[in-house]
């Protein structure tokens, strides 16, 4: 009787250190899984941060002062022919007194306005 139970517990401890690793990689796959998943949102996250800046985080621009490169810079859509049409058109009828007066401007449509109307001041 005795050799037969010391027979049992042997199966029994070799049958469950069998499985172990079997249970050991199941286990660390599926947290591998998490753990990846986890970083590729977090990553995703922070380039969509990256890609869409918040308007406080945005520079500004006078269109009563800046100069044509200036505006050129940081306004989107706007090249240095534009930018010098919005200072040609402010030195020959004056300082602006609204942002949508830049629709008067040749070639300074409502859409190009609205796009960049967070970087405008007057």
């Amino acid at each position: 009787m005795k050799k037969s139970g010391i027979k049992a517990i042997c199966f029994i401890v070799g049958l469950t250190l069998s499985s172990l690793p079997a249970l050991v990689q199941a286990t660390t796959k599926v947290d591998a899984d998490k753990v990846a998943t986890t970083l590729q949102q977090d990553a995703a996250g922070k380039k969509l941060e990256q890609a869409i800046p918040s308007a406080s985080d945005e520079e500004k621009v006078s269109i009563n002062s800046a100069s044509a490169e200036e505006l050129a810079d940081i306004l989107n859509g706007v090249g240095l022919k534009k930018a010098q049409a919005i200072v040609s058109y402010r030195e020959q009828n004056g300082p602006f007194t609204q942002v949508d007066q830049l629709q008067e401007v040749p070639g300074i449509g409502a859409s190009l306005i609205e796009r960049n109307h967070a970087r405008l001041r007057l």
